[in-house]
C-alpha cells in the first residue's frame, strides 16, 4: 500500500471514529448537552485523535528506521571481497545498488523476463527509463537490488497492516473512554498546545540545526587555517590553480565583508527613500481606490525572482549606467571613455534597492498605519496640518518599528545573491570607488561550493566558515530588530 493510500484509509479511520464519539455522547447523554462535561464535537475529536496519532507516530518512527535496518541486510549479503572494501568503495556499490532497486521497479513484468532470459540489456533498459548506471551491474548487485525490493515491499506491508490495527484498536479505547463526566474538551485542548509547541519549536529547531551543521564544518576549516587570519586577513586568494589543483591559499574575509557592506548601503540609500515615501504617501495622502490599486502593484517587486533582477541588472542596468557615463565623460572631456564598468558597484547597489522598495514599504506603511488615529486627530486639531503631523508626530511614534523594519530589510540584503552574481562580478578587492566592480561573501560561497569538490581542503570548508559568519550578522539584525519592534508593540498595544 502506498504511503498516500495508507494516509487516506487514517483519515477515514479518525473521520469514523469522530462520527461514533459523537454519536455515543449523545446516546449517553440523551442528547443534553448539560448532562455532558463538553460539547458533542470535542468527545468525536477525542476519538478522531485516539485514531490518528498513534498511527502516524508509529507510521513515522517506521519510516525512519526501516531504511535502516534494509541497509545493513542488504550489505551484509554482499559477498566477503565486496565487504572487505574501504568505507567509500564500500558506500559506492551500495549506491549502485539502490540505484538498481529504483529502477527495476520501473520496469514491468515483460522487461524483467527479457532481462532475466538474456534478450536485453539491463543497463539499457534502465537508461531508457531515465536512471542511467556508471557501470554493468554485477551478479552480486542485482542480488541486492532484488533482496532491497523484496525487503521494502515486506516492510511496507507490515507497516500499512500494523498501522490500520492500530489505528482501529486505539479508535476503540477512545470511543470506550467516553463518558458523561469525561474531560473530553480538556484532553483536546492539550493535543492541540502540544502541537502548537511543536510548530513554534520548529523555527527555533531549524536554526539551532543551521548553526550546527556549518560550525562542525567551519571548526574543521579553523584548524587548518588560523581564525585571525580569516578574520582579520584583507587579501582573498583561495589558491585555485585550474584542473581541480590546489594551492596554498590565503582566506581574508575583509575584503568580501566590505563589498558585501558596501553593496548593501548602496541598496539602502535606493529603498529607504522611495519605500518610505510611498508609504508615506499610501498611508496618509492616497484615496482608498488608490491605495487598493498602488499597493498591490508596488508589492508585485517582492514576487519577482532575484534571477531577474540579475538579469535586468546584467542586460538593462549596467550598459545604461556604462554608456551614459561614456557620453558624460565625453561632454566634459572630450574623451568618450566609460568610467562607470557594467558590473559594479552601483549597478548591483541600484538594482537590489529597487528589490528591496516593496519590503520597505510594506513594512513601513503597516507600521505608520498602526500608530493610533487619536495621535492623528489631536495634532490636527490643534492646527497642524498634514504635512507637519507626518514629520512632528506619525514618523517619530513610527520609528521604533520603522528602524525595524530596516533592519530586517538590510539583513536581506546582505544575504542576496544573484543580484551580486550578475551586477557586481566576483573581483575580492578593498576600494571605495562605487563604479569598478567589488563582491560578497555570498558570491564567494557559491564560488568554493562549484564544481566536483571533497570537503576535506580549506579551499572547500571556507565556505562554511564564510557561512556562519554571515549567519551570525544577520542573525544579530533580526534579533536587533525584533526587540525594536517588540518595543514599539508594547508601546502602543
Amino acid at each position: 500500500m502506498s504511503l498516500s493510500l495508507l494516509l487516506l484509509c487514517l483519515s477515514i479511520i479518525g473521520a469514523l471514529a469522530f462520527v461514533l464519539g459523537r454519536t455515543r455522547a449523545a446516546a449517553l447523554s440523551g442528547n443534553r448537552s448539560s448532562a455532558m462535561h463538553s460539547r458533542l464535537g470535542y468527545y468525536g475529536a477525542y476519538a478522531a485523535i485516539w485514531a490518528i496519532l498513534p498511527a502516524l507516530a508509529l507510521i513515522c518512527a517506521w519510516l525512519v528506521i526501516s531504511p535502516e535496518v534494509i541497509d545493513r541486510f542488504v550489505v551484509g549479503s554482499f559477498p566477503e571481497e565486496v565487504k572487505s572494501l574501504p568505507t567509500a568503495e564500500l558506500k559506492l556499490s551500495y549506491g549502485m545498488v539502490r540505484s538498481l532497486a529504483h529502477g527495476m521497479r520501473q520496469l514491468d513484468d515483460q522487461e524483467l523476463a527479457a532481462v532475466a532470459n538474456g534478450s536485453a540489456d539491463l543497463q539499457l533498459s534502465l537508461a531508457q527509463k531515465g536512471v542511467p548506471l556508471a557501470a554493468r551491474p554485477t551478479g552480486y548487485m542485482i542480488d541486492a537490488a532484488n533482496q532491497y525490493n523484496g525487503m521494502r515491499h515486506v516492510s511496507r506491508v507490515v507497516m500499512s497492516v500494523a498501522a490500520i490495527i492500530l489505528s482501529l484498536l486505539c479508535a476503540v479505547h477512545g470511543l470506550r473512554a467516553i463518558t458523561l463526566r469525561f474531560r473530553a474538551r480538556n484532553r483536546v485542548e492539550q493535543v492541540i498546545l502540544g502541537g502548537l509547541i511543536v510548530a513554534s519549536s520548529i523555527a527555533v529547531l531549524t536554526t539551532v540545526g543551521i548553526a550546527a551543521s556549518m560550525l562542525s564544518e567551519a571548526a574543521r576549516f579553523f584548524n587548518m587555517v588560523p581564525a585571525a587570519k580569516f578574520f582579520f586577513g584583507t587579501v582573498w586568494d583561495p589558491g585555485f590553480t585550474g584542473a581541480g589543483a590546489r594551492t596554498s591559499g590565503t582566506f581574508g574575509l575583509i575584503p568580501l565583508l566590505a563589498g558585501t557592506l558596501y553593496i548593501g548601503f548602496v541598496a539602502m540609500l535606493v529603498a529607504v527613500p522611495v519605500g518610505l515615501f510611498a508609504a508615506i504617501y499610501m498611508a496618509e495622502y492616497a484615496s482608498a481606490r488608490v491605495r487598493s490599486v498602488a499597493k498591490p502593484m508596488l508589492e508585485v517587486l517582492a514576487g519577482i525572482p532575484t534571477i531577474v533582477y540579475g538579469f535586468f541588472a546584467l542586460v538593462t542596468v549596467g550598459p545604461y549606467l556604462r554608456d551614459i557615463s561614456a557620453e558624460i565623460n565625453g561632454v566634459l572631456t572630450g574623451n568618450y571613455t566609460s568610467f562607470i564598468e557594467a558590473q559594479s558597484v552601483l549597478t548591483a547597489g541600484f538594482v537590489m534597492g529597487v528589490m528591496l522598495i516593496p519590503y520597505v514599504s510594506s513594512l513601513s506603511d503597516d507600521i505608520i498605519m498602526a500608530v493610533p488615529r487619536s495621535l492623528r486627530d489631536g495634532s490636527l486639531g490643534l492646527g497642524a496640518t498634514r504635512s507637519e503631523t507626518v514629520k512632528r508626530v506619525l514618523l517619530p511614534a513610527a520609528l521604533p518599528g520603522i528602524v525595524g523594519a530596516l533592519l530586517m530589510t538590510a539583513s536581506r540584503a546582505i544575504g542576496e545573491t544573484m543580484i551580486v552574481v550578475l551586477a557586481a562580478g566576483v573581483a575580492a578587492r578593498m576600494q571605495l570607488d562605487p563604479f569598478e566592480p567589488m563582491t560578497t561573501v555570498t558570491v564567494k560561497i557559491v564560488n568554493q561550493l562549484t564544481g566536483d569538490l571533497e570537503f576535506t581542503s580549506p579551499q572547500t570548508l571556507v565556505a562554511f566558515a564564510l557561512g556562519i559568519t554571515l549567519f551570525g550578522l544577520t542573525l544579530c539584525l533580526n534579533v536587533y530588530a525584533l526587540y525594536i519592534v517588540r518595543r514599539y508593540r508594547e508601546q502602543y498595544e
